[in-house]
């Protein structure tokens, strides 16, 4: 027959049941409380690069490589058709202006010099002898005139005594006639000799001018056949390098070609290659920034090539400081291409945060949390990037890659 279970027992029981229950009740509220907070995205600060906003000066540049090159490098061609006689310096040689490098055969230059100087003296002799024959016939006809003219008077007289005469009767109207006749073709007679002595001294004067046009021409090409012959022993034009020379003796030359080289070491300017998509963003007097070792040279842009090869142009910057003592022939150097400039706007930092111009979002540091903030980006330069919107003075911004968080409002720092 079955008995009460007694009641203390039937307590024992009952707590060993409710007590596990409740602890892992209060186990899984918790874990409920916790759950939010443990699958938050959370990141590290030391893992991070963050900076603050400032207001500074910007300024927009393209960066691009360059080579160091002599800002004087001369070509010497040879000005006539020659050989090689004598090399008289080797390259590498250092070389003060007017110094000889190497000595051309000059002899049917010589000839062609020579055969100058004698058409020119034929025709300087020539216009002497027209000079002669103009005053000698301006000295005939001056002579000519001034016998006419004594004529002239003469007849001028008789006509007057005639016409007295013939006013008191004394004289017939024949002789009256005559006498007229006479004043007349000596006043013709005159005439006819001034004009033959203006149209003779023009004449000969035209003639003297096409002289003086022929030798003038060719005092011209003996002047040039002259500096060719002075240009034939080659010298240098001012102090410098020899890098490069024709190394045979004997060679031949023909007119124009390359026979060497001269550059000067002293100072030297920028050959800088950057791509075609900046093209519409480059124009020659561009301020540029060079790099060379730690420091930064003041430069602009003297000329852009108008060839480009391969996508890349080339362009050539003049330094304000072109005898820098760091600067070497074939330096590579960095050079920052300056296209816009502004003053007291804010910047902050460069890093892949963002890339390029335009809206972007970025992650604002906000006490234990970085917020997503959108931002307008302005003009970008190789150390600092423009914050035209979005972002005050002392904001904190990561500056590192957080492509990754895009899809986050906000991140838990630790």
């Amino acid at each position: 027959m079955d008995r009460p279970i007694d009641r203390e027992y039937r307590n024992k029981q009952i707590l060993k049941r409710v007590i596990p229950a409740s602890i892992c009740g209060v186990v899984i509220l918790g874990a409920l409380v916790k759950l939010p907070g443990w699958l938050e995205t959370s990141l590290s600060r030391g893992r991070l690069r963050t900076a603050k906003v400032e207001i500074a000066s910007i300024e927009a540049t393209l960066t691009s490589t360059g080579t160091m090159v002599p800002e004087f490098d001369q070509v010497l061609s040879s000005p006539i058709e020659s050989r090689i006689v004598k090399i008289l310096k080797r390259p590498g040689a250092a070389l003060k202006k007017g110094e000889a490098i190497l000595e051309l055969d000059v002899s049917q230059a010589n000839l062609e010099l020579n055969k100058l100087n004698q058409q020119l003296a034929i025709k300087q002799n020539q216009q002497n002898q027209r000079r002669l024959e103009l005053e000698d016939t301006l000295l005939k006809l001056q002579s000519q005139l001034v016998i006419k003219r004594l004529d002239l008077k003469s007849y001028q007289l008789q006509l007057k005594q005639q016409q007295k005469l013939w006013e008191v009767g004394l004289t017939s109207e024949g002789q009256l006639r005559r006498a007229e006749v006479q004043e007349e073709t000596a006043q013709t007679e005159v005439k006819q000799l001034e004009e033959e002595k203006v149209n003779a001294g023009r004449a000969t004067q035209a003639q003297l001018e096409g002289v003086a046009l022929e030798i003038k021409t060719l005092q011209e090409e003996r002047n040039e056949a002259q500096r060719q012959l002075d240009l034939a022993t080659t010298r240098a034009d001012r102090d410098g390098v020899l890098t490069w020379v024709m190394a045979e003796e004997g060679s031949a030359v023909h007119k124009g070609d390359i026979i060497a080289r001269i550059a000067d070491l002293s100072s030297f300017r920028v050959e800088a290659k950057i791509s075609d998509v900046y093209a519409s963003k480059l124009a020659a007097g561009l301020p540029a920034k060079v790099k060379v070792d730690e420091q930064y040279l003041q430069g602009s842009i003297t000329n852009i090539l108008p060839t480009i090869k391969d996508g890349v142009m080339t362009l050539l910057v003049d330094l304000e400081d072109k005898t820098n003592r760091s600067l070497r022939a074939n330096l590579r150097v960095d050079v920052f291409i300056v296209t816009d400039h502004k003053d007291r706007t804010f910047r902050i930092r460069r890093g892949p945060f963002v890339n390029g111009e335009g809206n972007h979002d970025v992650f604002v540091v906000r006490g234990e949390l970085a917020v997503k903030t959108p931002v307008i980006i302005g003009i970008s330069s190789f150390d600092y990037t423009e914050v035209v919107q979005g972002l005050l003075e002392g904001d904190e911004v990561i500056i590192s890659d957080m492509g990754d968080y895009q899809h986050l409002k906000q991140v838990k720092l630790k």
